[in-house]
């Protein structure tokens, strides 16, 4: 839509002003016009173009009849040379054409244009008509901006969106580019100056940088040159910078600007920042500047995007011990077997802290020009707090958290608690990024644990992998990992739901015994030991694991409404569990593993590192193993059962609570979800 800005003319002296290409002045001519005045002529120079509204009926009638609302629209179309050089006038009539005035307009035409990469091909191109705007989907428009949230520095390192001044040159990738496009005179007409502007409140989410000097297609190379000098850089807007004066460079000139986003979308904040460029025009001495033309770009800030089992390993993390090297040498041979990278945590930092899942998330950010990973910080700052912030913010690895100042943080804020599915489409409604998993408090009088309000104000703020919530509350740790994991598989919706079953357990304990085999052991060799027959005489258990499957049938038909999966995508896991006798502050019985808790595991492309359950032997070959390979082989999957039954699950932990992995990002860009 063509912007059009209101002019009064005056008969008394001159008006002058700067007209804006692309824009329209309209001038009220009865407003502007001497008392008794019944019609007008007009005159301009060769590229100043006009109308008149209401069209004027008879062109030959000349002057043409002023009426009551008769309104001039004037445009040009080629910028001006020097300040004025252009002009138009308007003589007014009286009742026998005698001439009462001549309201003159000098005219100096300049083209500005605030642009950005509205298109999201990783150019800036001029003058988008759909820049002041988002819109999602492939056939979207608007500019993206990433929280520059990884860190450039050595020396006191922190995330670079806390720093006020760029650090590095390495810094500007992280930040998208914004071009100012002018073209005119060398110099604007006295008094009149561009100025870039933002509201109090996107101040807290964007800054804005710019060179000392032009960038002019000549002067490239001291651009360039700049580049090495950071102190060149200068903060046009941001934070407690509302507002800045930006030069203008004469005749045809770009000046590039550097935008960095500042924080995620969130509870209070919708992820959209909008940056303005005014052209302020003087009103006189003593007053300020007015703006008479206004350009507006819109970014969006790219969400956190979690990453699911299903996709690529980049790198395995995991923590050193002192009571786990059987464990670790186990990790470490997957990871070798299947081709990717192990990262160890030793103990001068993790300090006896293990729980790798529990402590951090691995996500990422995008945009058309750049990504990076991300790590999402947990609130539950256990021994191993300090890992994600000092050993992987760095140079395109990027670090965010959320704090519970005012909230309890319970174990269901740990990571082991935070899954994410791969793609499905439910009902017809696409997730191609997946959907979140938490888990929370069953609905119901009594007051349960849940994750934290802040960090769940921050997962649904994302909006591309919508979460789901399910019951965790009646597992002691009370990890959503506890009871379920994703699987890839080369069929249907290319993976596989993998959940645990108080009822495929016993039903692998009934065989055994159906078949003859009730004295052979659980945990054999192990103090815990117990026969098959002991172990289904065993009525408390029974009844234990009865109340269990209650609560993963619940989950269970949640996942299957907000995934859109059914029976077939769902793999049932023979795995029991024991009431703790130990109570929580509520005094509620809540459940653990019986035995190492398959489910539990890590996903290495098509291989799993599954925790060795320590099932009843037959002819040397573990019965659960055995159905668990029956279970997973089908799909092309291959099991390594690691024994972590020490150093972990004896600790109510397992194979996943003790890793992490970083993925390679999806290859479907955010924006072009449909949302």
């Amino acid at each position: 839509m063509v912007s059009r800005r209101s002019l009064t003319i005056d008969t008394e002296k001159a008006t002058k002003t700067t007209y804006v290409l692309g824009t329209t002045l309209t001038v009220n001519l009865i407003r502007c016009a001497p008392p008794q005045s019944k019609s007008f002529s007009i005159r301009c120079t060769p590229n100043v173009h006009y109308k008149i509204t209401p069209p004027i009926t008879d062109k030959n009638a000349l002057p043409y009849p002023l009426g009551p609302n008769t309104i001039l629209l004037i445009t040009m179309d080629t910028v001006s040379e020097t300040a004025f050089d252009s002009k138009l006038s308007v003589r007014y009539y009286g009742e026998k054409t005698e001439t009462l005035g001549d309201a003159i307009l000098h005219l100096t035409a300049v083209e500005i244009s605030l642009d950005v990469d509205a298109d999201r091909d990783g150019v800036v191109e001029k003058n988008n008509p759909n820049k002041a705007s988002w819109k999602w989907g492939p056939n979207g428009h608007g500019a993206v901006l990433l929280v520059n949230c990884d860190s450039e520095s050595i020396n006191n390192k922190k995330p670079d969106n806390e720093n006020s001044d760029i650090g590095k040159v390495s810094d500007l990738k992280d930040m998208s580019k914004m071009v100012l496009r002018t073209n005119g005179p060398s110099q604007l007409p006295e008094g009149y100056k561009l100025s870039m502007h933002i509201s109090q409140s996107t101040s807290e989410s964007v800054r804005v940088f710019r060179p000392r000097t032009n960038t002019k297609t000549e002067n490239l190379w001291k651009y360039q040159l700049l580049k090495l000098f950071l102190k060149d850089f200068l903060m046009v807007v941001g934070t407690d910078t509302l507002t800045q004066e930006v030069p203008y460079l004469g005749g045809s000139s770009e000046l590039e600007f550097h935008v960095e986003g500042l924080r995620f979308p969130d509870k209070d904040f919708d992820g959209l920042v909008t940056i303005n460029l005014s052209l302020l025009e003087p009103c006189g001495k003593g007053f300020p500047e007015t703006p008479i033309f206004t350009d507006k770009v819109v970014f969006r800030v790219s969400p956190w995007i979690m990453t699911p089992n299903t996709l690529k390993p980049v790198e395995v993390y995991v923590c050193s011990t002192e009571d786990n090297y059987s464990f670790l040498k186990s990790i470490r041979n997957l990871v070798e077997k299947s081709g990717y990278k192990l990262k160890i945590c030793h103990e001068y930092m993790n300090r006896g802290d293990r729980w790798m899942q529990d402590e951090l998330e691995f996500g990422y950010i995008d945009s058309p020009h750049h990504r990076f990973p991300v790590v999402l910080d947990s609130p539950r700052d256990g021994d191993l707090q300090d890992f994600p912030y000092d050993a992987l913010l760095g140079p395109d690895f990027g670090y965010v958290t959320r704090n519970a100042l005012n909230e309890e943080v319970s174990s269901l804020d740990s990571f082991g608690n935070l899954e994410v599915s791969p793609p499905v489409t439910v009902n017809g409604k696409n997730y191609p990024l997946g959907r979140i998993i938490i888990g929370v408090a069953f609905p119901t009088a009594r007051k349960g644990r849940n994750m934290t309000k802040v960090v769940q104000d921050f997962l649904w703020a994302q909006k591309v992998q919508e979460p789901i919530a399910l019951y965790s509350d009646w597992l002691f740790v009370g990890h959503v990992d506890e009871f379920m994991s994703f699987v890839p598989a080369p069929d249907r919706k290319k993976f596989r739901l993998l959940l645990a079953s108080p009822d495929a357990g016993y039903k692998v304990f009934k065989s055994l015994q159906n078949s003859g085999l009730g004295k052979a052991e659980m945990f054999p060799g192990k103090e815990e030991a117990i026969s098959v027959n002991d172990l289904l005489s065993d009525k408390k258990l029974q009844a234990e694991n009865r109340y269990v499957q209650n609560c993963i049938d619940w989950n269970r038909d949640v996942l299957k409404k907000e995934l859109g999966l059914d029976d077939e995508d769902i793999i049932d896991l023979p795995i029991l569990f024991k009431v703790m006798e130990e109570k929580n502050e509520d005094s509620v019985p809540r459940a653990v593993a019986y035995y190492p808790d398959m489910v539990n595991m890590i996903v290495l492309g098509d291989q799993l590192g599954i925790p060795k359950p320590f099932g009843p032997q037959v002819k040397g070959v573990c019965a659960l193993e055995k159905e668990m390979c029956s279970l997973m082989e089908p799909l092309g999957l291959k099991c390594t059962f690691i024994d972590d039954f020490a150093p972990y699950h004896k600790l109510l932990g397992e194979v996943h609570c003790g890793s992490n992995v970083l993925r390679e990002p999806f290859t479907v860009r955010w924006w072009n979800l449909e949302l």
